[in-house]
This record gives structure tokens, C-alpha cells and sequence, in this order.
């Protein structure tokens, strides 16, 4: 039993990394993935993260090992609860239930309804990225849970600690979400959307998770548009969506917390560890990608490697939203002729998920 390595950090024991991790997380991922395949931090409790494909197949994978309650998605109330941390063996009949109303099929009715709404707030001349990805969040998120029937004001004020710096994502707000559960069963009783058809609960969740994860790709999306129109057209989108979320997953790190000792890797993982892989790290690990760092949508007319590419996760637990914010994204893509980069900052910048480090300014013209 080889010990593990660990990145530089501070001599306090079990939050040795603490501090990094909240300053620069980033960092300390690549860091750590410099000392190899798998390495060790001190986040408050033992943490192990690997980002081999080997490794993330067996923690997406082996549910009963690797579980989801107790897990960084514990820490919010916006995903503190609902599909996100069942864990088994009841996840799996819960999300038989969930899926049938969130294939591709079951969307596809949504796709002329979301394209009109979209429509009507497309921006002509110049306009900043993010601003404007969050109000298609919002309003696609709306249409599909509720009909467009959430008082938008509402919804922006609900949504909006998940794109504010920590702690505002982690901080209980009782009454805010008393509120919102009580509008959620209005539109329940009204038989509206999907909500009709889900938990309130799955609703609550499902409108966090879906937020501010397809806005950050959105505004990317539209920025790497801009910067490369060869790949702006309705057969290049897909190919671009899928480079810009290899290069900025939202879901950067993914946590589980260990239920039972194990080997793994050579390495011993105690019961009550957090095991950690991490999308950002896999998506740019030269072994498995040429050229990690360019942004070459081209690689997606071949293979991927099995389980090295995992925005919306991977196996039982993949991201029930994944075909929605496909999507939305696709259609928001679309609704532009020609797209020119201004200005802006793309660079990675952490928070609860992946987001560009500043405002990206476009010029749209016909």
C-alpha cells in the first residue's frame, strides 16, 4: 500500500488544503495531478481524487462504494436532496420514474416552444454573453417546468445565489425556498409542464441544476462561435457544445463519499472519505486527448475515450437534464447569422460550477 501525494499545503492536519481549495481550486487540481494518476488533500477530511478513466468508471459506477449523500452536493440546499443524493437502492426505480420525462423524445414538443421564446429576447448588435445565456436559462427552465407560468422576477431571485461567489450558494435560506415550494405547488395544482408530471422536490432541484451549469456553456458556447465561425452552423454546433464542454465541464469536481474501506489503485480508501473525480482534469489529460488545451471541435468526428469524457457525468447517476440543456443550447446556438468576439475574459473561474473568469462581449449582425 503505496502513501498517497499530496499537493503543497498548510501543516493543519486534515485541512491542510482548505484554504487553497476555497482560493484557487483549479490550481491545486492540476498540481495534485502533477504527483500522478491519484493523489491526496485535506479538505476537512480526507479527500482522494483520481481522474483516470479507470478510476471514474468505478466511482460512477460501483453506487453501493460511492455514495451521494454526504457529498459536496450536500453542502447547498439548492442540491441538497431529490435524484441528486438518493442513493441505492432506491435511486434506481426513482430515476426509472424520473427518465421517461426527460428523454429526447419526451423534449422534442418543447423545441419550437423554447425556439419562439428565444426568439423574442435574441439580442442584435452588441450584447455580453452571460448576461444574456442566464435569461435563456431562466426562460427555457420556465417553459419546460411551468409553461413560462414562474413569475420570472421570482425565478431570477431564486436562481441567483448559484452564480454569486462562496458562501452564497451554501447558505440556508428557509423562507426563500418555503416560498418557491409554495409557487411550485400552485402550478402543480394547474397541471402545468413538467412539474405536473415530477416531486416538487425533483422540480426544486431540477431548476438549480439546470441553471447556471447551461448558462456558463452557453455564454462559452457562443464565444468560441464567434471565435471560430467555421464551426457556426446547425452540423457544427453539436461538435462545438461538446468541445466547449470538454474544455469547461461545469461540474469541474464531483464528490462521493465512501461507504465501505477499499483498494483502489494501490492506494487504501478509508469509509467516511470523500473520493473525488474530476471532469476538468480528465477532459485535459494528454494521454487521452491530443492537444488538450486547444479548443478543436474536430475531435468529436472520431472516437472518445470510455469514460476520459463526463460533463454530465456518467453511468446510472448521468445527468438526468443532459438532452434538455442539449437542447437549449443547440436552439440558442442557432438563432444567430454571424457572431464577432469584442472582448472578455474565457479563462476558467470556480465557484459552486465552472464559469468564464469575466464578461464576453459579442457583436451579432446578419
Amino acid at each position: 500500500m503505496r502513501a498517497l501525494p499530496q499537493p503543497k499545503g498548510y501543516p493543519w492536519g486534515s485541512f491542510a488544503h482548505l484554504p487553497r481549495w476555497a482560493a484557487e481550486p483549479l490550481a491545486l487540481l492540476e498540481e495534485g495531478a502533477a504527483l500522478g494518476p491519484v493523489f491526496g488533500l485535506g479538505l476537512g477530511r480526507r479527500a482522494v481524487v483520481g481522474y483516470s478513466p479507470e478510476w471514474n468508471k468505478r466511482l460512477l459506477s460501483d453506487l453501493q462504494t460511492f455514495r451521494s449523500r454526504g457529498s459536496f452536493s450536500s453542502l447547498t440546499p439548492y442540491l441538497n436532496g431529490g435524484i441528486i443524493t438518493t442513493d441505492a437502492p432506491a435511486h434506481r426505480p426513482q430515476r426509472q420514474e424520473l427518465n421517461p420525462h426527460f428523454h429526447a423524445k419526451a423534449l422534442a414538443g418543447l423545441e419550437g416552444r423554447i425556439r419562439a421564446a428565444l426568439e423574442e429576447i435574441r439580442p442584435s448588435g452588441d450584447f455580453e454573453a452571460n448576461a444574456w445565456a442566464s435569461q435563456v436559462a431562466q426562460r427555457s427552465l420556465n417553459l419546460a417546468y411551468f409553461e413560462g407560468r414562474f413569475p420570472r422576477a421570482e425565478l431570477a431571485h431564486f436562481l441567483a445565489p448559484l452564480k454569486q461567489p462562496f458562501p452564497a450558494p451554501l447558505l440556508p435560506r428557509p423562507l426563500l425556498f418555503a416560498r418557491v415550494r409554495r409557487r411550485i405547488a400552485e402550478l402543480q395544482a394547474a397541471g402545468l409542464g413538467l412539474a405536473a408530471h415530477l416531486p416538487a422536490e425533483e422540480v426544486l432541484i431540477g431548476l438549480a441544476a439546470g441553471y447556471d451549469t447551461t448558462a456558463h456553456t452557453l455564454a462559452w458556447a457562443l464565444w468560441h462561435a464567434a471565435c471560430y465561425p467555421a464551426w457556426h452552423h446547425p452540423a457544427g454546433h453539436p461538435f462545438l457544445i461538446k468541445e466547449t464542454l470538454r474544455l469547461y465541464p461545469p461540474g469541474f469536481i464531483g464528490s462521493r463519499r465512501v461507504a465501505r474501506g477499499l483498494m483502489l489503485e494501490g492506494h487504501f480508501i478509508p469509509q467516511g472519505a470523500l473520493a473525488l473525480y474530476s471532469p476538468y482534469l480528465t477532459h485535459r489529460h494528454p494521454d487521452l486527448w491530443a492537444r488538450p488545451l486547444t479548443f478543436d471541435p474536430s475531435r468529436f468526428q472520431g472516437r472518445i475515450p470510455a469514460w476520459g469524457y463526463l460533463p454530465f457525468g456518467g453511468g446510472e447517476r448521468i445527468c438526468l437534464g443532459m438532452h434538455f440543456a442539449q437542447m437549449v443550447l443547440g436552439i440558442a446556438l442557432s438563432l444567430f447569422r454571424h457572431l464577432e468576439p469584442l472582448r472578455g475574459d474565457p479563462a476558467p473561474k470556480p465557484g459552486l460550477t465552472l464559469a468564464p473568469a469575466g464578461e464576453l462581449w459579442l457583436r451579432s449582425s446578419a
